[in-house]
């Protein structure tokens, strides 16, 4: 295969990139393993403190010598908590309880501040830093450009693609609707952000001179090839990489991925506040019930709320209080290595290519 221009800047043999994962799911040895597949992995740091972001990093560097990402979201105005946190904690209390766990109280400010989170990632010897959520302020641009990094950032719009050209970015993030976790969309509302990504991956190359990475859906060889024929320079996966086993997610989250079919994702604001695509279970159900709308803080704070219970959850293996965070793509996820999945998705997308090659 060819290299595009981003893997060549890279140092890549593939057009893969594992999305960064902030939660767990992404794991120094998941990173590590993509990046020995001559793909490249990335560190979700977004909820990180500095320590853990600088002991993650020198594990991966520990673990392997080529290029790594780090990821981390653009900084969010400050989330205001309601007069009455009442409504918020009655919608929980009954899943705290069930799990055995005091009564909900409202969550504290983070530990860790952007500015010690960027110190820790500009320190971590990654070759490329990728955000999301927003834009990065221009000290943070600047900063990240004296270190060499290349910067990613990630858009669901052409609107956003464009503006995040404006402020410097090496490539584009073309995040479409079908992707798991947490949506991109910082301009307007995340309604009018849902394009899918063979809508939007094409309408972004051709609105921005920066390379396009193609995030949404893609699952296998097909689509890679699909990517790379709308002008994308690399695909960004990660429901794919969650079924790996050097991934960090419980095996209940994992199990539920492989059983999901490709409508069992919706999106919902049920455990971060924030709009996000994860397979539908018990706990997201009944707190996005219409009566509830008005009681789910905003992100972060909805997070920091569900926090413990997702953390019993996770230990207990109770998948139906978890946020399964997972694209549509479901039905074609595997279990196997991070290197048996990339070197698959290698064959797929040469199969693929030389099939289309024959039919031109």
């Amino acid at each position: 295969m060819q290299k595009t221009p981003l893997m060549q800047r890279l140092g890549l043999s593939r057009p893969v990139i594992q999305a960064p994962m902030a939660g767990g799911g992404d794991t120094p040895a998941l990173v590590a393993a993509v990046c020995e597949t001559g793909a490249i992995g990335f560190i979700g740091a977004a909820y990180l403190t500095p320590a853990q972001i600088g002991e993650a990093a020198r594990d991966v560097r520990a673990r392997t010598s080529r290029p790594f990402g780090i990821n981390l979201f653009a900084p969010q105005p400050p989330a205001r908590p309601p007069e009455d946190a009442g409504p918020a904690l009655a919608c929980v209390a009954p899943f705290f309880a069930e799990l055995g766990l005091p009564p909900p109280s409202l969550p504290t400010r983070p530990a860790a501040s952007f500015d010690d989170q960027l110190a820790a990632a500009l320190d971590s010897g990654a070759a490329a830093f990728s955000f999301t959520l927003g834009v990065f302020p221009e000290d943070a641009v600047a900063a990240i450009r004296r270190r060499g990094m290349l910067l990613f950032g990630t858009a669901t719009t052409v609107e956003e693609a464009s503006a995040l050209e404006r402020t410097g970015v090496d490539a584009v993030v073309a995040q479409g609707s079908e992707a798991g976790g947490h949506r991109a969309t910082f301009t307007g509302d995340f309604a009018a952000g849902a394009v899918g990504t063979m809508s939007l991956v094409p309408q972004i190359v051709d609105a921005v001179g920066v390379p396009v990475i193609a995030s949404g859906g893609i699952m296998d060889g097909r689509g890679i090839a699909a990517a790379l024929a709308l002008g994308a320079d690399a695909v960004q996966m990660g429901t794919a990489f969650l079924t790996c086993d050097e991934a960090g997610v419980p095996e209940v989250y994992k199990n539920a991925i492989l059983r999901a079919r490709e409508n069992d994702t919706r999106m919902t604001r049920a455990f971060s506040g924030r709009a996000a695509r994860g397979i539908v279970n018990r706990f997201m159900s009944e707190l996005d019930r219409p009566e509830n709308a008005g009681a789910i803080l905003p992100f972060p704070l909805q997070n920091g709320l569900t926090r413990p219970l997702r953390t019993a959850a996770a230990r207990e293996g109770r998948a139906e209080f978890l946020s399964l965070w997972a694209g549509q793509g479901t039905r074609m996820a595997r279990r196997q290595s991070a290197a048996a999945l990339v070197e698959r998705l290698s064959e797929e997308t040469a199969a693929a290519c030389i099939r289309l090659a024959g039919t031109a």
